[in-house]
C-alpha cells in the first residue's frame, strides 16, 4: 500500500521477521516518508483512507504506523478519532487486568510488573463482551525488551487442524469456560489484578450478582472477600466470514498464565462441557502460536491496529520504563 497526496506520503516498510500469508504481509506496516509532517495533514490522511485502512486491518491482522507525527496521548486519541472508530470504553469492559484511563478513549496498556510476561490472548475472548479492534501507541519504548507478539490466528486455526484435529475439533464444537479469582481491591502486581467491583462496575454484591446472572456467570464468594467467577459457554472459534476461521480464545493465556496469588492456571479454563483440556494439547498450541508469531519492536511514536478477530497480542517482559497506551473499538 503506497499512498501520496500533495503534502503527505505514505510507503509500505518491509522490516526483518515479517511474515506473509496468501499474499499478505503480517503484520502491514506504513511509514510516513514527508520529513517534517505535521500532525494536522497526518490526520487529514487517516480520514482519507479509514475505509480502507479498516479493510486492510481485517486482511492482515494489523497495522503498525510508523514515523507517523503521533507524539502524545491527545495525538493518539485524534489518531483515533481521525480513522471514524467506535469507542469502547475500558470502564464498560469485563477484563481482568487493572489500568489507568488518560483520556475517554486511550488509557495505559496492562500494567503487571516488567517480568510478568502477558501470553497470546484475543481481548475480552474470555468474557460476553468484547471489542473488534484495539490500537496501541507506543509512548516510550522499554530500554530492553517490552515488545508487543502478535499473531495470526486464522493462521494457527489451520495449523491446529493439520497437526491437533480432535483437540481444534473440540474447541470449535464445544467451545471453553473460564474461571479466575478476582480481588477485592485493584492489585496492581498482577496481570489480572482488577477487583471484582470495578470489573462488574458495582459497589456491592448484590450488585455483582445481579450483573453475573445476566450475563450467565456462576459464581462463588471466598472469606477474604475475593469472587471465583465461571463464564458461561464462550467460542474458541471465530468465523470470520470469508472462508477463514479464526482460534479466538484466550486459551494460552489463561493455560499458561493466569497465575498470582489467587490463580492456578490449572483450574483456570475447561472445555464448554466443563470436560479437561488435555495440558499436552494446550502446549502445542501455544508452541505453535509462538512459531507464527512477530514481535513489534516499538518505536517512539508508533501506533498500531490490531484487529481483535484475527489477531492475538501479548507482551514480552522488559527492563526499565515502557509507556505503552491502548484503546478499544467496540464491536
Amino acid at each position: 500500500m503506497s499512498q501520496a497526496t500533495t503534502e503527505f506520503q505514505v510507503e509500505e516498510l518491509k522490516v526483518d521477521g515479517q511474515q506473509e500469508y496468501d499474499s499478505k504481509v503480517f503484520p502491514l506496516i506504513l511509514e510516513c516518508k514527508t520529513p517534517d509532517a505535521d500532525l494536522e495533514t497526518a490526520l487529514a490522511w487517516v480520514r482519507e483512507h479509514s475505509a480502507e485502512l479498516d479493510q486492510k486491518a481485517a486482511e492482515h491482522g494489523s497495522i503498525l504506523f510508523r514515523n507517523f507525527p503521533t507524539k502524545t496521548d491527545m495525538d493518539f486519541d485524534a489518531f483515533i478519532q481521525a480513522c471514524g472508530f467506535p469507542n469502547f470504553q475500558y470502564k464498560d469492559s469485563l477484563s481482568n487486568a487493572v489500568r489507568t484511563n488518560r483520556t475517554e478513549r486511550v488509557f495505559t496498556a496492562n500494567e503487571a510488573p516488567p517480568e510478568v510476561t502477558i501470553y497470546l490472548h484475543h481481548e475480552m475472548a474470555q468474557t460476553p463482551i468484547y471489542p473488534s479492534k484495539l490500537l496501541f501507541f507506543c509512548e516510550k519504548p522499554a530500554e530492553e525488551g517490552g515488545a508487543t507478539p502478535l499473531c495470526r490466528s486464522d493462521v494457527l486455526m489451520e495449523k491446529l487442524y493439520e497437526e491437533l484435529p480432535e483437540f481444534a475439533k473440540n474447541c470449535e464444537e464445544k467451545g471453553l469456560k473460564y474461571t479466575n479469582v478476582m480481588p477485592g481491591a485493584d492489585d496492581a502486581a498482577s496481570g489480572m489484578g482488577r477487583s471484582w467491583q470495578s470489573t462488574w462496575s458495582v459497589d456491592t454484591k448484590e450488585e455483582a450478582e445481579e450483573r453475573m446472572t445476566k450475563l450467565g456467570y456462576t459464581w462463588e464468594w471466598l472469606n477474604d472477600g475475593c469472587l471465583r467467577a465461571t463464564t458461561p459457554k464462550l467460542p474458541a472459534v471465530r468465523d470470520l466470514g470469508d472462508g477463514r476461521k479464526s482460534f479466538y480464545n484466550q486459551l494460552i493465556a489463561a493455560f499458561k498464565g493466569w497465575k498470582d496469588t489467587r490463580n492456578d492456571p490449572s483450574k483456570a479454563i475447561t472445555f464448554g462441557d466443563g470436560t479437561p483440556l488435555d495440558p499436552n494439547d494446550a502446549l502445542r498450541a501455544a508452541d505453535l502460536a509462538e512459531e507464527i508469531t512477530f514481535d513489534v519492536p516499538w518505536q517512539q511514536g508508533d501506533v498500531a491496529i490490531v484487529d481483535n478477530y484475527v489477531a492475538m497480542h501479548g507482551r514480552r517482559t522488559f527492563a526499565g520504563t515502557r509507556k505503552v497506551l491502548a484503546s478499544l473499538v467496540a464491536a
